[in-house]
């Protein structure tokens, strides 16, 4: 029958000496499936699955690797049983530089999931789940402590120059209906704008989406993002909807029409908001319109620093 080795009697030929020798950046593991524990809004704590990548620098120079099953076992440990947050951030990131022995002087993780929020309906008392697609970044290095989150936002952009072609046709069908006729009546006028022929034209609208990455400053341990999220869902105005019923629609064809947007528009938006924000130290923003007139998409870009 066959003995296996005690575990201190394992070869390990990542202490041999490397051939080249030469510090090295970053090593670790990307798209390691793990679940992540994350507080919901109920003040439970919830698992959800995760993607997450991890490195540390390879200080030692004439090291020929690091100890990557350390890295895999503090992650499932630590991600696991403590919520996501930047003082649990911090103690993994710790973990992981002292667990190389030397090795290593810092340390890098990347996670990147699907967050749930329940959003309540425009107009009616329904409520429903929105997805966004969540990044967090952190970085220890020198002991200081960098983290960043990047997350989707997904809204409805109706274009303005559209809506001023779709009012002059329908102003032009307006005269073509009345000319000659006696001063119509408010009610005959309501009437024919409820009618098919009050609407000779309609402005095109399609889904857009924001992509931000923001820059977050020490002084905060909790990682923003529904508070994010609503700041940029409030700065677009038309946030996509899930349960709706006739009255939500409504209003959200309201809400598109209050809201007439370009993407530039939809950026310099969002960036006001960022450069408000003093949880924010820096973002990087960027919004697509899936243009309904064109198969192709309009995008623009803006990114800014706060003093």
């Amino acid at each position: 029958m066959h003995k296996h080795a005690t575990p201190a009697r394992l070869p390990d030929v990542a202490h041999d000496a490397a051939a080249l020798a030469r510090p090295l950046d970053g090593v670790g593991m990307s798209g390691i499936a793990l679940p992540i524990r994350l507080t919901g809004d109920d003040g439970h704590d919830l698992h959800v699955p995760a993607s997450v990548d991890v490195s540390v620098d390879l200080a030692d120079a004439g090291a020929r690797g690091i100890h990557m099953s350390r890295l895999y076992l503090l992650l499932q440990d630590g991600l696991a049983n403590e919520a996501l947050g930047a003082p649990a951030l911090r103690r993994l990131l710790e973990a992981c530089i002292a667990s190389q022995q030397g090795l290593s002087t810092r340390a890098r993780v990347e996670l990147r999931y699907d967050h749930l929020l329940l959003r309540p309906a425009l107009a009616s008392t329904n409520a429903g789940w929105k997805r966004y697609p969540v990044t967090v970044e952190a970085g220890l290095r020198d002991g200081h402590l960098q983290l960043a989150l990047g997350f989707s936002v997904e809204y409805s952009s109706t274009c303005p120059a559209s809506a001023a072609l779709s009012r002059q046709v329908n102003a032009d069908r307006f005269v073509e209906d009345f000319v000659g006729a006696r001063t119509p009546s408010i009610e005959g006028v309501r009437d024919w704008l409820a009618s098919p022929r009050g609407l000779a034209a309609t402005p095109h609208a399609q889904r857009s989406r924001a992509d931000l990455r923001v820059e977050l400053r020490p002084a905060f341990d909790e990682l923003p993002l529904r508070a994010l999220v609503d700041a940029v869902e409030q700065a677009v105005g038309t946030p996509v909807q899930t349960a709706v019923k006739r009255e939500d629609e409504q209003a959200f064809a309201e809400l598109n029409a209050a809201n007439l947007m370009f993407c530039e528009d939809a950026a310099r938006r969002i960036a006001a908001t960022m450069a408000a924000d003093t949880r924010v130290a820096a973002w990087q923003v960027r919004v697509a319109h899936f243009e309904s007139l064109h198969p192709h998409d309009a995008v623009a870009t803006v990114s800014g620093r706060n003093g």
